[in-house]
């Protein structure tokens, strides 16, 4: 079986370095001269032979023991080996047209790999059986543990670089197997790959001992397995054995789970790797070592087509693979063909990396109807109540998860923050995962539980990622401020899914839902630290419509929006909410359609034909610009007025104009020339990029929003820092109502005065009393 393995490798490491040189002469018919080699050579050499090895090995191992597998490759930028892999099993040629399984489609696979308009040079979403890009470094091992959640006879075998290992998201994602119960889930199969070097010098691990490797390893849980070509006399042979042995482990520790006998801490396998780096290349350049260094990484001979030499080095490493033995031309060698799985087990074809049915499964949604407030609100009574959104929202998530239970395919990911975000009635269905020690003491914690807590915003984000590309669902809740950790993974999912959306082989996948709640506006308690609202402006800026951003003004319309964004599909949404009780503003009637349309009037607090437009988004700043149109209203009886609330900006279109939707053009909400306020959840400047595309007159937009003005203070202190509070917005509008003649200029300037020394009173009141005054703290809506 070793001469079998070699062959098998010899024909992908052939075809990998194809891709990165050869743009003609693909079977070395002819010698090679300068034009067959591409004008631009582009690709990384280094990490494919050890990834190559591994496929081969993962492929034996997936035909003697009928596994499904699924693979994850960490350094994406070893695209050629993966790429070679899917032509030496026939899945490229069953999704591209263009490659065939003939020396014609390997010439095309061959010339078109970082050609422009051609294949990527990484991992990429158009590639099948790939979830993961792996572009940016850190995030394959989370997103492997993310599919196997709820996927029980499915192996994840993740094949970490060792540079990558480095990362901080790989560090903390070795910590998953905790949180992984074997009883219902399927297993991750890490493999780290020890080339031992990075772009331009060596990696850590690579440097480590097998002993420090050992005790490391075994620390965080697992079994290490060391397969060493440097050592091994015949290394396929250990790695055939070391596969065996980890399959077997894998097996016999879920049946004991999922037959009650296992009482132990689960201990699942890992294997360490140790291959060259550009293994089987070559070995020197002038005196310059290639192979086994991290020359080797990139493209090595990189001047092949302009040296003379070089060129002679590259062919001698190219023929030394004796390619023209291994394929005639339509066909592959017939020991090479046995190490292709069958068509439902093949690794690049995947049902778990395609989405769709059967994988992919819509949510049964309960009614809303059941957890609303107040269906018919008595404004004058004052408003609709009080409720906290993220309470209402806890309450709906319990029921959603009772009612898919028994497809197992709904998770709520947090880091230690479910309680906190008011979220608690979910326990009252499930229990937080946990297949550590439990202390008697422990609550809410059970090996086998459907949420997720980990302090790594990182891993959380890489597992939900790993679970709603393999066809499942889930929700993202964290602290508005800390949710800019993973700001990159976002940026690197988003541009994943903009091209996954439109690869017609790729079936539905739901969306990934992210709730940011305590956030700026109620971080008062926390300081400065806790206060960052800018995670909604890297995902309102992506280039295509499948981003939203919701900012429900009460419990209703957040009800109504977290409905929307759990049966969405292939989109990335963000709710914006508190979990502290506020006014209900809206019917369940109300709430459907401002969420539909994004933006509305409120009647309640609007006049005819107005004189000036007061527009929020965001639940505080809603409540502090009606309170201020009531202030107004009581010392300006004849300004007339009109309330606009902002519940999606994409409804406005940030980001791509395709994606507006308004139900009545922009004049429709904020006139064609009439004075606007604006009080916004986030930064001014993200809410003003809106207002460039649509303002004929922008100087009539007046914008409030955090400021970066922060600190251990009052709640409502924190809206005066930021001047969104009720008192800076009426002081806007009396300048206005001055300049429009509804009052005089001496008016206007003694209720301004009025409103400053209100603002001076509240904080000499803040700095004695540690609260906030009762006239802020009591303040409800009244009716005219």
């Amino acid at each position: 079986m070793s001469d079998v393995l070699t062959k098998f490798v010899r024909a992908a490491d052939y075809l990998s370095a194809a891709q990165i040189y050869l743009q003609d002469n693909v079977l070395l018919s002819e010698p090679l001269k300068p034009e067959h080699i591409k004008p631009r050579l582009l690709g990384h050499w280094g990490t494919c032979p050890g990834i190559n090895f591994t496929y081969a090995h993962l492929n034996r191992a997936i035909i003697a023991h009928d596994v499904e597998m699924l693979f994850l490759l960490g350094p994406g930028h070893g695209f050629p080996a993966v790429q070679a892999n899917l032509f030496l099993e026939g899945t490229l040629t069953k999704y591209f047209k263009d490659i065939t399984h003939n020396t014609a489609g390997m010439q095309h696979m061959a010339k078109q790999f970082s050609w422009p308009y051609g294949y990527p040079s990484h991992s990429n979403p158009e590639a099948p059986g790939v979830i993961l890009e792996g572009g940016e470094l850190g995030y394959s091992l989370s997103t492997a543990y993310g599919a196997a959640l709820d996927n029980p006879d499915l192996v994840v075998a993740c094949l970490v670089g060792d540079g990558e290992a480095e990362t901080g998201p790989t560090a903390t994602a070795w910590h998953l197997n905790k949180l992984i119960d074997p009883a219902h889930n399927g297993a991750v199969l890490p493999i780290l790959h020890l080339n031992g070097y990075k772009i331009s010098g060596p990696t850590f691990f690579g440097r480590m001992s097998d002993d420090e490797l050992r005790a490391l390893f075994y620390g965080y849980g697992y079994e290490p397995h060391f397969v060493d070509a440097y050592t091994e006399a015949d290394v396929h042979a250990k790695m055939m054995a070391v596969m065996d042995e980890t399959i077997e482990a894998i097996r016999f520790t879920q049946h004991c789970a999922r037959e009650g006998t296992l009482h132990e801490t689960p201990r699942f396998p890992m294997i360490i790797l140790r291959t060259p780096k550009g293994w089987h290349s070559i070995d020197y350049i002038g005196d310059k070592k290639i192979e086994d260094n991290h020359y080797s990484h990139q493209v090595i001979a990189e001047s092949a087509r302009t040296d003379a030499g070089q060129l002679a080095k590259l062919e001698e490493w190219l023929r030394s693979y004796k390619f023209e033995e291994l394929w005639d031309g339509d066909n592959f060698d017939s020991d090479i063909q046995s190490l292709i799985p069958r068509e439902d087990r093949k690794m690049g074809d995947s049902r778990h990396a395609r989405g769709g049915n059967p994988v992919y499964q819509p949510l049964a949604m309960p009614d809303l109807q059941n957890y609303t407030t107040n269906q018919t609100c008595d404004l004058n009574n004052p408003i609709c109540g009080m409720e906290s959104s993220m309470e209402r929202i806890g309450g709906y998530l319990r029921d959603l998860m009772r009612e898919n239970e028994c497809n197992r395919n709904l998770r709520l990911m947090s880091p230690d923050e479910t309680y906190s975000n008011k979220l608690g009635a979910v326990f009252e269905a499930t229990k937080r995962a946990f297949v550590w020690p439990h202390k008697e003491w422990d609550k809410d914690m059970a090996w086998d539980g459907r949420v997720l807590e980990m302090l790594s915003e990182h891993s959380l984000q890489g597992m939900l990622q790993g679970y709603v590309l393999t066809g499942r669902h889930g929700v993202f809740v964290s602290y508005e401020a800390f949710i800019q950790i993973v700001s990159s993974m976002a940026d690197q999912y988003s541009k994943f899914i903009k091209i996954a959306r439109d690869v017609k082989w790729r079936g539905d996948f739901p969306s990934f839902n992210y709730i940011l709640t305590s956030g700026a506006w109620r971080q008062e308690h926390n300081g400065f630290s806790h206060q960052n609202p800018g995670f909604i402006d890297g995902i309102l800026q992506r280039q295509g419509c499948y981003t939203n951003v919701y900012f429900p003004a009460d419990a209703n319309m957040a009800l109504v929006a977290f409905k929307k964004m759990m049966s969405s599909k292939k989109e990335i949404n963000v709710l914006v909410c508190s979990k502290r009780p506020l006014p209900v503003w809206r019917t369940l009637a109300e709430a459907k359609q401002d969420m539909e349309d994004g933006v509305s009037i409120w009647e309640f607090a609007s006049d005819e034909d107005p004189d000036i437009v007061f527009a929020a988004a965001g639940d505080y700043p809603t409540l502090e610009a009606l309170a201020a149109i009531s202030l107004v209203r009581q010392r300006v009886p004849a300004m007339k007025m009109r309330f606009v609330n902002i519940s999606s900006l994409s409804a406005l279109g940030i980001g791509n104009s395709q994606c507006r939707v308004l139900r009545h053009d922009f004049k429709y909400y904020f006139t064609a020339d009439k004075p606007v306020i604006i009080n916004f959840h986030g930064y001014p400047q993200t809410i003003k990029q809106v207002l460039f595309d649509y303002a004929q007159n922008p100087d009539r937009f007046i914008v409030h929003g955090y400021e970066e003005s922060g600190s251990t203070t009052t709640p409502f202190d924190m809206m005066v820092r930021n001047r969104v509070d009720r008192f800076h917005l009426a002081m806007e509008a009396f300048a206005k109502a001055a300049k429009e003649g509804i009052i005089t200029e001496i008016e206007a300037h003694d209720l301004i005065a009025e409103f400053q020394q209100k603002l001076f009173d509240h904080r000499a009141y803040v700095k004695e009393h540690g609260e906030d005054l009762a006239e802020i703290t009591n303040w409800s809506w009244q009716q005219r």
